[in-house]
């Protein structure tokens, strides 16, 4: 059944219709907003409120653009305000950077070396080169639906994923000690 065909159901009235897209869109929801968030609290809840707004929205969903790319548009809106509360509250509350550094990197136990490394160079990249590497080569939008997505142009979008690589692999290289 196509995301189009559930939102129709939704609005409708047919709550599974809804369940159905959240079962369905939940696993790239999730893995974005951790990668973008670096925690799995705040990813969580920045999910969960896309997920809300996407239902109280549905109505202004337009089929002309995907069902993924418009959820990623909220998506990407709730987490750029988690980022910046998690800001205000690191500001607040902590003063200790090395405390700071250690707090917001939860590598999985068993994680590989060569992923745990790619996971920080994630986080070392800016926030909205970060954004714009993750949808394009981990969530696989194309560059208009990124555009819907986060409101930046195509051209930027491209500079911004062109420059995340590049920071990439700087970053590799350097962990991996080849030049």
């Amino acid at each position: 059944m196509t995301d189009d065909l559930l939102v129709r159901r939704a609005l409708d009235g047919d709550s599974r219709a809804f369940t159905a897209l959240v079962d369905r869109h939940s696993p790239a929801c999730l893995r974005f907003a951790a990668r973008m968030l670096g925690d799995t609290a705040d990813a969580e809840d920045a999910v969960q409120e896309a997920f809300v707004r996407a239902y109280r929205s549905l109505d202004r969903y337009e089929p002309r653009e995907t069902f993924r790319a418009w959820l990623f548009a909220i998506l990407v809106n709730r987490c750029r305000t988690a980022a910046m509360r998690r800001g205000r509250r690191r500001r607040r509350f902590v003063h200790d950077a090395v405390a700071m550094d250690m707090a917001f990197v939860e590598p999985d136990a068993g994680a590989s070396e060569a992923r745990l490394e790619l996971e920080l160079a994630l986080e070392a990249l800016e926030p909205a080169q970060r954004e714009a590497f993750l949808l394009k080569h981990v969530e696989q939008l194309s560059y208009d639906e990124m555009a819907a997505a986060t409101g930046v142009g195509v051209s930027a979008l491209k500079m911004r994923v062109k420059r995340a690589c590049e920071r990439l692999q700087r970053l590799l290289r350097e962990v991996s000690g080849v030049d």
